[in-house]
């Protein structure tokens, strides 16, 4: 039994136009529901390799500046060292009591109080008075502060009195008092732990 294709009879060009439409149908077809999807994957795939190839010339990057970076880390810890001497993160009574002692022994003064206040919170630091006298000679005294101004840490002197010794016993004919006032830094000293172990 032949099957009737409606195209007997009809001249060849009926057949040639049939079978271009059905080849563009099935043409289409495979492109929408083939080749499109799988040009979208490419192009999501291709997006991503643009992206993982811009992260590994960043990370390249990023590793021929290495030895700027940490060349830079090391700048900025001595910097902060440097900075710790001026505003350190302990109170370091002893040693101050020690250098305020070598001072007064080097210009011929009589230690007679040293007497550390109470410390004084302020924004990221805290501040610390400590009460001085001495006896001793005028010009000495200014040789003192000398010093003490290019002590590291740093010192405002405050409540300066300066009396003459009634009775002078020896040189001194001086009687002098006043406030040394230096700053602590009050955030966690470097290397300090979250436990609170001290650097």
């Amino acid at each position: 039994m032949a099957i009737e294709t409606g195209l007997e009879g009809k001249p060849w060009y009926y057949g040639l136009l049939v079978g271009l439409l059905v080849g563009v149908g099935l043409f289409w077809a495979a492109h929408y529901f083939f080749f499109s999807p799988m040009k979208q994957d490419i192009q999501r795939l291709q997006s991503r390799l643009d992206d993982l190839q811009t992260k590994i010339q960043e990370g390249r990057s990023a590793q021929a500046r290495l030895p700027q970076f940490r060349e830079q880390v090391r700048r900025l810890e001595l910097e902060l060292d440097k900075l710790l001497r001026i505003l350190p993160a302990r109170l370091n009574t002893q040693e101050i009591l020690r250098n305020v002692r070598t001072l007064a022994e080097q210009g011929d003064f009589d230690l007679k109080e040293f007497q550390p206040g109470k410390l004084t919170d302020k924004e990221f630091y805290k501040e610390w008075p400590i009460r001085i006298r001495l006896d001793g000679q005028y010009h000495n005294l200014a040789v003192f502060f000398d010093k003490i101004r290019r002590y590291p840490r740093i010192f405002n002197i405050e409540d300066l009195k300066i009396n003459a010794i009634r009775q002078p016993h020896g040189q001194h004919t001086l009687e002098t008092s006043f406030t040394a006032k230096t700053f602590v830094y009050s955030g966690s000293p470097p290397g300090a732990e979250a436990g609170g172990a001290k650097p």
